[in-house]
């Protein structure tokens, strides 16, 4: 396990907490229509941390045609009709580029400054001419007005229970997911990012934003800087 992540409950952990289970059993929310209102029908997608598949299956329902990537063997076991790579984000180097890199599941708020910067760096090389990078951050009270839960419609409860601080900016967050049949729990390190830092490690990266997605400001498409 990474130093500062852990994670229980039924079934195969990931280094960063993730229980392989646990993300088999989230439904998909929004996130398929967010991600086709902001690309072109068809597009080739670069998928960076797919997990089990959670959205990728939707995405090649939608005819997309999607290069799923993740680090655990455990989840990339659970992807169906995508190309996977077993590979850290930061590390990785496939020599090709897609129309569209997808950065989600808050990957942008890393603890780790050079991890993130190293994820932002493989979506700026991955990404195509004329392409985007869609990223989903985090939403702005995510690490306050805790401990809060939310009762998903299809009958499980989340609760954020926690956010301290863990030292240079980082907070230790710790989630639960209760089921009728098993109880999850994850913690691990993330980094607060306002608007303005947020945009900064954009541009460090040769990357600035397009447009807010959402209102909330949560999934972002960015694009090249121009040389």
């Amino acid at each position: 396990m990474r130093e500062g992540y852990e994670g229980s409950g039924p079934g195969a952990i990931t280094p960063d907490g993730c229980a392989v289970e646990l993300y088999s059993r989230l439904p998909v929310y929004d996130e398929p229509d967010i991600i086709a209102s902001a690309v072109q029908a068809g597009a080739t997608i670069l998928e960076l941390g797919c997990g089990v598949g959670r959205i990728t299956h939707s995405l090649l329902d939608r005819a997309f045609t999607v290069t799923a990537v993740d680090e655990s063997a455990e989840m990339l076991e659970r992807v169906r009709g995508a190309r996977t790579i077993r590979s850290s984000i930061e590390t990785l180097d496939l020599k090709e580029r897609f129309d569209v890199v997808m950065l989600a599941s808050f990957l942008v708020h890393a603890g780790d400054v050079e991890v993130r910067r190293g994820m932002l760096n493989v979506c700026r090389s991955h990404v195509a001419d004329g392409g985007c990078v869609l990223i989903q951050r985090e939403g702005e009270n995510y690490h306050s007005e805790l401990p809060r839960e939310r009762v998903d419609p299809s009958g499980f409860t989340i609760r954020m229970l926690s956010a301290e601080p863990a030292g240079e900016g980082v907070n230790s967050v710790r989630a639960e997911y209760e089921f009728p049949d098993a109880v999850w729990t994850q913690t691990f390190l993330a980094r607060p990012l306002s608007k303005e830092q947020f945009e900064e490690a954009l541009g460090e990266a040769g990357l600035r934003v397009d447009t807010y997605l959402t209102e909330d400001r949560v999934w972002v498409r960015a694009v090249p800087v121009e040389a």
